[in-house]
């Protein structure tokens, strides 16, 4: 596989906390990698780094060749990558219809017939396409999550990435959300998923990564990462989370 997603020499800082430390880290084209770590450990932030929603301090976020800037951020964004947040970020006063097909009409200019056929495919594939015309608080948590995938997918950008997806929903929803999770994985979308779903990460991920304080202090397949950890702190934070 070819590198997709290339960090190089990546810090970020707010104020004067160093939120992430020198950062090294590849994606390969189509690989699942998942983001585990304590919480305040700098996950979230390397993932918006990687679209620049958030900036970096030092360092370059290379995807696929092209290296993500201030004045191309919105334009490489367009082109390669949709993000699914934690608070699902969709619009109150639109359908959910009208939800996924926004940027697909603004950003990429497909025409309404194009981007409402693509969003109803979309709806579909998560098991939602009879809830199109409802508003978002017309549904519960864990539909409105599937809904902000299906946007994601709407954009058929060949990287999504997934901020702690479930981390805002009752227990009792987080397992519809992860199953469509599972059967995406199955494609050939790149997928970097920030997640405490420990289960997730071993059925899924091609690679798991761990960050504590900034910095990456482990890394591996789901299969060495937790059946034989190497590092003290990874081994302290696994212990707590799985029994």
């Amino acid at each position: 596989m070819a590198d997709f997603v290339k960090i190089e020499h990546l810090s970020k800082n707010f104020g004067d906390f160093e939120a992430l430390k020198d950062i090294d880290l590849t994606v390969k084209e189509g690989e699942k990698l998942v983001i585990i770590g304590p919480s305040g450990s700098g996950k979230s932030t390397l993932i918006r780094c990687m679209n620049y929603l958030e900036e970096p301090t030092s360092g370059t976020v290379t995807i696929e060749g092209e290296v993500l800037s201030r004045k191309n951020r919105r334009e490489l964004a367009k082109k390669y990558s949709a993000m699914v947040f934690q608070q699902f970020n969709l619009y109150p006063h639109l359908t959910v219809l009208e939800n996924l097909i926004l940027a697909p009409m603004k950003l990429q200019h497909v025409s309404r017939k194009d981007a409402v056929a693509e969003a109803m495919k979309c709806l579909k594939r998560v098991g939602l396409e009879e809830k199109a015309y409802m508003y978002p608080n017309q549904l519960s948590g864990g539909q409105q999550q599937r809904v902000a995938i299906a946007r994601a997918l709407c954009t058929r950008q060949k990287l999504i990435l997934f901020d702690e997806p479930t981390s805002a929903l009752d227990p009792e929803m987080v397992q519809e959300v992860l199953n469509v999770m599972i059967e995406l994985a199955k494609d050939n979308i790149t997928m970097v998923v920030v997640t405490h779903e420990m289960g997730f990460a071993r059925q899924v991920a091609d690679r798991v990564i761990f960050l504590h304080r900034g910095q990456i202090i482990e890394e591996g397949t789901p299969e060495h990462f937790f059946t034989n950890p190497e590092n003290d702190r990874t081994k302290e934070f696994l212990s707590k989370i799985i029994h």
